[in-house]
């Protein structure tokens, strides 16, 4: 069993609180848009870290942290880049991504919009974090804290951090 804490967007703000409420985390995930290095830095510091570069991401974030990520925590293929859309609503890149095989969690950011929703067309599950730095449109900072237990995904949690 992983307890997973998922965020994004944190465009060079990383709240404290952040760190009280991945406490129970084994692992954090950033979807892009770090900000900077620091940032990534001190996430790594506290828990094991994955994470993408983002579209505002420089040579620091992007020579450490790759564009897509596919990996397998416990029993699920996970897949994750920060500009992906959602379900029905993909990017090329996403479409692409998801095609050349299969995932059962895709992961994005960038719109700033929190989602979690099944794609049943691919059985796959998307979650967006939303955004938890003060950067952007969005008026409350949010993350998601999950757990992935074999093969199932569960005790989905979206946490709001305040607004921006």
């Amino acid at each position: 069993m992983r307890r997973i804490g998922l965020i994004s967007d944190t465009h060079d703000f990383l709240d404290d609180a952040v760190f009280r409420h991945f406490e129970q985390c084994d692992e954090v995930w950033h979807a892009g848009d770090f900000g900077t290095a620091a940032v990534a830095d001190r996430l790594a510091a506290f828990r094991p870290l994955r994470g993408v570069y983002g579209n505002i991401d420089g040579y620091d974030i992007r020579s450490t942290y790759p564009e897509q990520l596919r990996f397998v925590c416990e029993g699920v293929e996970v897949l994750m880049m920060h500009i992906g859309g959602y379900p029905g609503r993909y990017t090329a890149a996403a479409k692409a991504a998801l095609a050349s095989g299969p995932a059962q969690l895709f992961i994005s950011g960038h719109s700033h919009i929190l989602k979690v929703m099944y794609d049943d067309k691919l059985r796959c599950l998307h979650m967006n974090p939303g955004a938890a730095g003060k950067h952007g449109w969005h008026k409350v900072r949010t993350l998601i804290r999950f757990v992935i237990d074999g093969k199932d995904m569960r005790q989905c949690e979206v946490v709001e951090l305040g607004p921006r």
